[in-house]
């Protein structure tokens, strides 16, 4: 029999960030910290890049059949974004929290709030990572070589929108350092861990202090 004080809920871990501050790098550490995390693979109806695959970066899909996905309330969260679709299908999270398994959401600010206002809210954490600066920010964009001139000016025009909801999250970090980053963001996950709401075993332990207490074995 398990130790009803090992068993815990998973969380629902959002990053959120304008692009190039470097949230997917950050994942990707906190991820390597601990192996048994898994990222909500969204379905997208974006066509793939170069090196994606269906199914393991995103769930390629029509822009109906993702439209019947959210009519039938199979998505935690969804947004559009640059033209395309992007959503956070259901089930698999569910599974996950239930099973005690966290899970990462690299998601802008209108999927943070939809989480936020989701029955699975109670098991979220939201943390946003800031860049340096502005000028820092471009220049992680270009260095990426993902993108054209065009796209860039369009995501730095988006960047202060993005920013400016920095308010709305549980922690929010500044980039300027990734290992320092990292190391702080690893923290916040082991301390959001033992909160009270995560722990279903905390219950029938305080129920058999009670019981001792009342036995006089104290």
């Amino acid at each position: 029999m398990s130790d009803p004080l090992e068993q815990r809920r998973g969380l629902l871990i959002i990053l959120s960030s304008p692009s190039g501050a470097g949230k997917s790098t950050l994942a990707k550490r906190l991820m390597e910290w601990d192996p048994t995390l898994s990222f909500s693979v969204s379905a997208t109806t974006r066509d793939p890049r170069p090196g994606e695959v269906d199914g393991k970066d995103y769930h390629f899909v029509t822009e109906a059949k993702f439209k019947e996905m959210v009519a039938q309330g199979e998505m935690l969260e969804h947004a559009h974004v640059f033209g395309n679709f992007y959503g956070s299908p259901a089930g698999p999270v569910r599974e996950a929290i239930e099973g005690g398994r966290d899970v990462l959401f690299d998601v802008d600010w209108q999927g943070e709030v939809q989480i936020r206002n989701s029955a699975m809210a109670s098991h979220s954490l939201s943390i946003f990572i800031l860049p340096p600066s502005i000028k820092e920010l471009k220049s992680r964009l270009i260095g990426r070589g993902q993108d054209s001139d065009e796209v860039i000016q369009r995501r730095m025009h988006k960047s202060w929108d993005e920013i400016s909801h920095w308010g709305s999250y549980d922690y929010v970090l500044v980039n300027d350092d990734l290992d320092k980053t990292a190391a702080r963001l690893i923290t916040i996950v082991e301390a959001t861990r033992q909160r009270r709401n995560q722990q279903p075993g905390l219950l029938t332990h305080v129920r058999k202090l009670q019981a001792e207490f009342e036995e006089g074995d104290q």
